[in-house]
């Protein structure tokens, strides 16, 4: 048992003795210099050396013309000429530097520059930690790499990584662009950035503001988090992620999405979009609406996809599936809506039906025409089998129109002038001024004009080969108060601009918008970068392509 504990004993001395020689630092070797000498009264205890100085220390050669060697403390300090050299991964030239063999650290100052693979820094002082790999600078310091040039006051490299780090004012200058930042990581080797805090890229083409970003300085991709923006000559384009192409200047945003159009004072919203700025095109779902200023008014535009394609003056807008739109005095639907904004045509495509105040209008082709002018509705087209109806203010009946063709005109926003033509049919509850029941007029016609005051009939005219008469109540039946065709949609009706979503919209938009709020409240949190936005130039291999590979492995 003592034997056991003596050897268990000897053992760990013999490890502690080990550990110890391991830790003693190496000495620095002197393997060239054309002459040597000691001068204790100009530098006591050092060894000078002059000319063609080389010296080594574990890995790390050191050349210079002179040198002042301190053996008692492993310490140099070198003039002239200085390059320490780490392998084939790092070279430090300067005019002096200073080399603690046994604190592995060096100090270089006067026209201070560190040359690696892939990037080289110029700055005024440079210091270089070998035990973390670590070179540190607090001066102004500039980095070229490749097409990119790098400006800050301060940074830190990190060797193994090839990572460069600045917490100050940094500015990034390629011949597309210009990124600005106070917290940038920049890899020299994948030109990777990440930038941190507000920071900008600026080019001709657009520019962009992000909080949390990436940018591939070699592929010119990007993804962009938090309060993120890009912003061209007349667009803003907002999301919680954003995915930038450069070279293709194609750009599409995730979750709380806006596009404003800063010309025409419009705005497209949703939670995916997709905009191609070359094709002056934009695609946008998920809750997708476009709003649009006209007649002193918000126009409000739902489909489930929207597109806008067009340049400034010639723009389409596209809705489909389900079109909805709302104005405060007017709203409709259909199966998809067709805007041109230099036509200033606007067509309810599919079942369309429209209400206009308190009346429901329906037909088998619906247009609206604006003026360009002055920026408002100016007339209301419905083509075939034409039907407006209202619900009598007092009582239980309609007021229905009936006939082939609707032409209205507006006038400073609302419909006042409407005409309908052949084959005309009316039911109209006659009230006078005490609002009592006159009769039910029921006849036929060539031709209905029709004035309205704030969306109100004011009055009604009857042309060529008017047939019918006025009945009262008693006299005309219930069966016969009803012309052929009605179908009354008033609970379809869409009252405010959140009734143009569906509940299962609002309830995805709730969900988005309460997991947005939830990534705002993280901090610190590492940026994840979207798979599409590293791989985005790789394209799959068709089926000849991969056919052709089998081939040549069975070769």
């Amino acid at each position: 048992m003592k034997k056991s504990l003596l050897f268990i004993s000897y053992c760990l001395l013999l490890l502690s003795v080990q550990s110890i020689f391991a830790q003693t630092p190496k000495k620095i070797i002197v393997e060239n210099a054309d002459f040597s000498d000691v001068d204790q009264i100009l530098m006591p205890d050092a060894l000078l050396l002059t000319g063609n100085v080389k010296v080594n220390h574990d890995g790390v050669v050191l050349t210079c013309n002179k040198a002042y060697f301190f053996q008692k403390e492993n310490y140099l300090k070198a003039f002239g000429n200085v390059q320490l050299v780490q392998g084939d991964t790092l070279f430090l030239n300067s005019k002096y530097a200073e080399y603690n063999g046994n604190m592995k650290k060096a100090f270089a100052t006067g026209n201070a520059v560190m040359t690696s693979p892939d990037a080289t820094l110029q700055t005024d002082t440079i210091n270089f930690d070998r035990n973390v790999q670590e070179v540190f600078y607090n001066t102004k310091g500039t980095i070229i790499n490749k097409d990119n040039t790098l400006v800050s006051k301060s940074g830190r490299y990190y060797v193994t990584e090839k990572k460069f780090k600045f917490l100050t004012a940094v500015t990034l200058t390629n011949p597309k662009y210009v990124i600005k930042s106070n917290h940038l990581d920049y890899y020299s080797n994948s030109g990777h950035s990440y930038l941190f805090g507000p920071s900008t890229i600026t080019s001709k083409t657009n520019y962009i503001y992000t909080e949390n970003g990436f940018y591939d300085t070699k592929k010119n991709l990007a993804h962009l988090l938090r309060k993120s923006y890009i912003k061209y000559d007349d667009r803003r384009i907002e999301g919680d992620s954003l995915f930038y192409n450069r070279n293709t200047e194609f750009a599409s945003a995730t979750r709380n999405v806006k596009i404003t159009d800063s010309i025409n004072r419009g705005i497209v919203k949703g939670h995916y979009a997709e905009v191609f700025k070359l094709k002056d095109s934009m695609f946008v779902t998920k809750r997708a609406v476009a709003v649009n200023f006209v007649d002193n008014d918000s126009v409000y535009i739902h489909g489930k996809k929207l597109m806008v394609t067009g340049k400034e003056g010639e723009r389409i807008l596209r809705a489909y599936n389900n079109a909805r739109f709302y104005k405060t005095d007017m709203s409709g639907k259909c199966d998809s809506i067709h805007s041109n904004s230099k036509s200033a045509l606007t067509k309810l495509i599919g079942n369309p039906i429209l209400w206009n105040g308190e009346s429901q209008i329906t037909g088998d082709i619906m247009h609206l025409i604006g003026n360009n002018t002055t920026r408002k509705i100016d007339s209301l087209k419905v083509l075939n089998n034409t039907f407006m109806v209202s619900r009598d203010t007092l009582g239980t009946g309609y007021n229905q129109v009936k006939g082939i063709n609707l032409f209205g005109k507006f006038r400073d926003g609302k419909l006042h002038d409407v005409d309908v033509v052949k084959n005309t049919e009316v039911i109209y509850y006659m009230r006078n001024d005490a609002h009592e029941l006159i009769g039910i007029n029921k006849n036929v016609s060539s031709k209905i004009n029709m004035i309205l005051e704030n969306n109100a009939l004011e009055t009604i005219t009857f042309f060529n080969k008017v047939d019918g008469d006025i009945y009262p109540e008693a006299d005309l039946p219930e069966n016969a108060r009803k012309l052929r065709g009605l179908v009354w949609r008033g609970d379809e009706r869409i009252k405010s601009k959140d009734d143009i979503f569906t509940p299962e919209e609002n309830e995805l938009n709730d969900k988005l918008v309460k997991e947005g709020k939830q990534d705002d409240a993280k901090e610190n949190v590492p940026m994840k970068i979207m798979k599409e936005t590293l791989d985005y130039d790789k394209k799959k291999p068709t089926v000849k392509q991969k056919s052709k590979e089998k081939t040549k492995e069975k070769k």
